[in-house]
């Protein structure tokens, strides 16, 4: 298991799931994490039925400048205290693995807990850039997916190459409370409230002070 100084052996495996749970999936850096990743989470518990949201916190983002990456546990730490709901779970366990690919996390959480049913919950700036990440089809194709709307975005993302991919896989919007059960490839695009925070800026305002 990879060491990670202040982080504990509990943060580094994933929270329990019981077979045919319903558990949202939001991945990223969480630096620092803030108000619109509880409002993504919120708002795909209430549209899609979830039993859960994992926050998976990443040992670091591979398409993203580290030089300004907190520590994980402060990250851990500081996404407990923003989430503030009985069922957002914060877990590091993408660093015991020794990963920051979100397909190889999803595959190993399909070979550990196959009968949980996954969704896979990202913001609308990600699928307009999803075709960059590592083994990308890969992941339509082992989880469903929920694009949560995010401010200024959504043309961009359903313009971008993943969403013109798969095309054929989107569910409509009235139905994505069945997102969980489908086969894969699906995935749905969410309406819901808009914050304008993200992390990026949020790192600007400190640098600013």
């Amino acid at each position: 298991m990879t060491r990670h100084a202040g982080v504990s052996e509990a943060d580094l495996r994933p929270p329990h799931a019981a077979p045919g749970m319903r558990i949202g999936l939001l991945g990223g850096s969480f630096n620092p994490p803030h108000a619109a990743h509880r409002l993504i989470s919120l708002n795909a518990m209430k549209r899609l039925g979830l039993d859960r949201v994992w926050w998976m916190v990443t040992p670091g983002n591979p398409l993203k400048d580290h030089r300004e990456l907190a520590p994980l546990a402060e990250r851990i730490a500081h996404a407990r205290d923003v989430s503030r709901h009985p069922k957002i779970e914060v877990t590091a366990f993408e660093a015991a693995i020794g990963t920051a690919y979100t397909a190889a996390a999803l595959r190993h959480l399909r070979r550990r807990m196959p009968r949980v049913r996954f969704v896979w919950l990202m913001g609308a700036d990600n699928l307009a850039g999803f075709h960059r990440w590592n083994e990308w089809e890969t992941i339509f194709e082992t989880v469903p997916i929920a694009v949560e709307d995010r401010p200024h975005w959504r043309h961009r993302a359903l313009a971008s190459p993943a969403a013109h991919r798969f095309a054929r896989s989107r569910v409509p919007e009235s139905y994505a409370a069945a997102l969980p059960n489908l086969p894969t490839p699906a995935w749905a695009y969410l309406s819901g409230p808009l914050s304008k925070l993200s992390s990026t800026a949020l790192r600007a305002q400190r640098r600013d002070r």
